[in-house]
């Protein structure tokens, strides 16, 4: 059954879905989350399995735990916390449990509304956690009236004043975020009072008397946050760390607290590249670290895991290079060491002694499996642990397909090849480019994964073209205002190279693409008739249009410009201005509460092809967002797209699916 298109489809949507791991204190529990289909199939909750951290015990769910479990983490004694909603209904919203090994489960901290995160100290009791305030609410109790108040009036009412009003998918306001502080038995501290307030991380020092977030970016620079260390007794600022046109994410502090290791990312513009690196913040001088400085994978490192050993600075991190996203480790003296051969790794976890990594594996061809590591040994394979989310056999082969760019720059991509595929009886070709720009085809997708495609007969090619992660800066140079040039040519270039391939038939093609490769299936649509068949989900369109209305419009117009002033980047690379062009049949996929990519993108698109009188459908999911999450909508999308396609580039008749 495994050719069996329809089995592998209900199968993906269907496969339960590891999303982080937690590991005790002192190494002995591992904890992962686990996304899984609740009672009726038609969401996914999270459930929370212990996982034998030697690998010989099959996994089980962990004592005491309840569908809806989340964000688990251990506290300095050992004791598993985790964020539920399972409170009485006169206190709604998730609250912090603490679930003991053996007896009941007991609330440690709620807030009217609810808790979004939480963190602990590596060492002491102190927690802190990220709840709202409502203008006005001095504290939690007061926050709560102005909640019920609201609620009796029927009152849903926003005033914007200086803050954003949406992002990712989400309505903004009224309530703002603060970072509460508690320590011991103590009464919560609200750090947002000293000007912590934002939907920023943060860090506890291990002996849980500092607390560090990040204090969203203001109107007045929307390309730049602050880092803020303050006393977690008093929530009193001891420094603030920024740099214009730079970003900070995900805190944490060293074993001895001495320094704050951060994420910094500088923005992109039209005159400068996106960077991303690692820094070290010394909270007594002020000085600030880079502590990737040569370091030229462009990885978009993930979050540093860093010794629990005090005085040792060693530490981890993952970033996308040539398709995977190993696991590196850098040494006290700067010495960066790839320690993965292949695959692309997350929630990395470090044994107490420094010795031995935990963390989710996945690549293309494999859904993410927990796996152990030797945290020093340079290109290993990794062990894998017993844990939900094994997928079984999968339809076909992956390889990889090289080409020239047009500056001569060295370019690669993945192949999907379905079984039986060879010269003789050669595949149609689906070429699917991904959203970002800044990205890989690196990690195993759930949303517009190849395998069903393949199962249906497709050869699927995942090219990274100019802007993409993993090829050191010059990839994001190359890319750097040609928004809709180079990264395109180049998707072109590895598409002639795949389809130079005996086994591959080069009159039965298509592409399809979400976000920013929903953009470049657009702006195929207007400068080639080569394929068959477009498939658009979330895509740009109408680019003056999209900066005025994206949750990024800041960000955006930091690359475009004003287009009152900067007409011409607009003109360049916009692909409404070409709709005269459009020939190609498309479907178009798109989520009417998308903030990232407003659905007026789409309906656009869908008015421009109708009035040029193209083939095209419209898959529309009035509650969905930037991506699709519901199970049984993640079906129709891959039903409806493989029957689109069958349709465009097989020449077979179009099957409305049922439930449409």
């Amino acid at each position: 059954m495994v050719n069996d298109p329809r089995t592998l489809r209900d199968r993906l949507v269907e496969q339960p879905r590891l999303s982080g791991l937690a590991l005790a204190p002192d190494g002995t529990r591992l904890v992962a989350s686990v996304q899984t289909l609740d009672d009726a199939g038609t969401r996914y909750v999270s459930e929370l399995w212990e996982v034998d951290p030697a690998g010989e015990r099959d996994p089980r769910l962990v004592t005491g735990s309840r569908r809806g479990d989340h964000a688990p983490a251990f506290s300095a004694d050992g004791t598993l916390l985790v964020l539920s909603d399972r409170g009485p209904q006169e206190s709604p919203g998730a609250a912090l449990w603490a679930l003991p090994d053996q007896g009941e489960a007991e609330r440690t901290a709620h807030h009217p509304g609810g808790l979004s995160a939480f963190t602990v100290a590596a060492r002491s009791r102190t927690l802190a956690w990220t709840a709202a305030l409502l203008p006005g609410a001095a504290d939690a109790r007061t926050h709560g009236d102005l909640l019920q108040q609201r609620a009796r009036s029927g009152v849903t009412a926003v005033l914007y004043e200086a803050t954003p009003t949406r992002a990712d998918g989400v309505d903004l306001g009224p309530a703002e975020p603060h970072t509460f502080v508690r320590r011991g038995d103590a009464p919560p501290v609200d750090a947002g009072a000293q000007g912590l307030a934002g939907a920023g991380d943060m860090a506890l020092s291990p002996d849980g008397t500092v607390v560090a977030c990040t204090r969203a970016p203001t109107s007045a620079a929307p390309d730049t946050n602050v880092v803020v260390i303050a006393d977690a007794s008093t929530g009193v600022e001891r420094r603030t760390f920024s740099r214009p046109g730079h970003q900070y994410y995900q805190p944490c502090f060293t074993a001895d607290g001495s320094r704050l290791i951060c994420q910094r990312q500088r923005e992109e513009t039209w005159d400068t590249e996106w960077r991303a690196t690692l820094v070290a913040l010394d909270p007594v001088s002020g000085e600030e670290t880079d502590l990737l400085p040569d370091f030229d994978n462009w990885p978009w490192p993930g979050r540093a895991i860093l010794s629990p050993v005090p005085g040792d600075t060693t530490l981890w991190f993952t970033g996308d290079e040539q398709g995977h996203r190993p696991v590196f480790r850098r040494d006290p003296d700067g010495t960066v060491t790839r320690l993965t051969a292949s695959g692309a790794y997350s929630s990395l976890c470090v044994t107490p002694d420094g010795s031995t990594l935990y963390a989710l594996r996945s690549a293309l061809d494999s859904p993410p499996r927990a796996v152990r590591l030797d945290a020093g040994k340079p290109d290993q394979q990794p062990a894998f642990l017993r844990a939900p989310g094994d997928l079984g056999p999968l339809p076909g082969t992956l390889t990889e397909v090289h080409a020239t760019g047009d500056d001569g720059f060295a370019l690669r991509a993945w192949l999907v090849l379905p079984e039986g595929a060879g010269p003789d009886d050669p595949s149609p070709l689906l070429v699917e480019a991904h959203g970002g720009p800044q990205g890989s085809w690196s990690d195993w997708p759930w949303q517009w994964n190849p395998w069903p495609f393949a199962a249906r007969g497709y050869a699927v090619l995942l090219p990274d073209p100019a802007l993409s992660s993993g090829y050191g800066q010059r990839m994001q140079e190359r890319g750097r205002g040609e928004y809709g040039g180079r990264p395109y040519r180049d998707v072109l270039a590895l598409t002639d190279a795949a389809l130079a391939r005996p086994d591959l038939d080069a009159s039965r093609t298509a592409l399809a693409g979400w976000s920013y490769g929903g953009y470049l299936a657009n702006r195929a649509a207007t400068l080639t008739d080569r394929f068959r068949a477009l498939v658009s989900h979330a895509g740009l369109w109408n680019l003056e249009a999209f900066q005025g209305d994206t949750d990024l419009h800041t960000y955006f117009r930091e690359i475009f410009g004003d287009p009152r002033t900067r007409r011409e980047r607009y003109e360049a690379d916009s692909p409404h201005f070409d709709a005269a062009n459009l020939t190609t049949p498309t479907l178009i996929v798109h989520g009417g509460n998308d903030y990232r990519v407003p659905v007026g993108q789409s309906l656009a698109l869908h008015h421009d092809l109708q009035r040029q009188d193209v083939p095209a459908k419209f898959l529309y999911f009035p509650d969905e967002t930037h991506g699709i999450e519901a199970p049984n909508h993640l079906r129709l999308v891959y039903e409806t797209a493989l029957n689109f396609l069958d349709h465009h580039v097989r020449g077979e008749e179009f099957r409305r699916p049922g439930l449409l």
